[in-house]
């Protein structure tokens, strides 16, 4: 596993939309466990692919210590209430803010295996969902402010 560099705020590529994933290679595998490897090296809840500089609808998210989840075309399928927390970004370090999103959503995805799969996500993992999907869509966090942005 390799520790791969996160594309920071000014970057185009945070902005483009990501292509979805026809078939899982070798190189997609590689993707999942470069990420996971990088996420976790930043202490970091979830991890996209383009904050990696690929433009594939792959993401890695760990809420819960020692459980990742490695999602290719996730999509929000069903969503439900809302939640104002804080957000932060591992693209824009040092930046927090208080974000609008759902209270719970449902994912669909394939996992690496090639498998549909089916989240629930509420809570902490709702918002990481919601979060790596929108860097899936060209858009960041500070796209749903509710607040002002604070710095650390």
């Amino acid at each position: 596993m390799a520790v791969l560099n996160i594309r920071l705020n000014n970057d185009p590529m945070l902005r483009r939309v990501s292509r979805p994933v026809t078939e899982i290679t070798p190189r997609i595998l590689q993707l999942l466990d470069d990420m996971t490897e990088t996420m976790r090296t930043q202490n970091g809840a979830g991890l996209a692919a383009p904050q990696v500089g690929v433009l594939r609808r792959v993401v890695v998210i760990e809420t819960e210590p020692g459980q990742v989840l490695e999602l290719i075309n996730p999509r929000i399928v069903e969503e439900s209430g809302q939640q104002e927390e804080l957000e932060g970004c591992l693209s824009l370090p040092g930046k927090w803010g208080k974000t609008c999103r759902p209270a719970a959503v449902t994912v669909r995805a394939l996992n690496r295996a090639g498998e549909e799969i089916e989240v629930r996500g509420e809570g902490l993992l709702c918002r990481a969902l919601c979060h790596e999907i929108d860097h899936l869509n060209g858009k960041l966090f500070t796209d749903s402010l509710v607040g002002e942005l604070e710095e650390e």
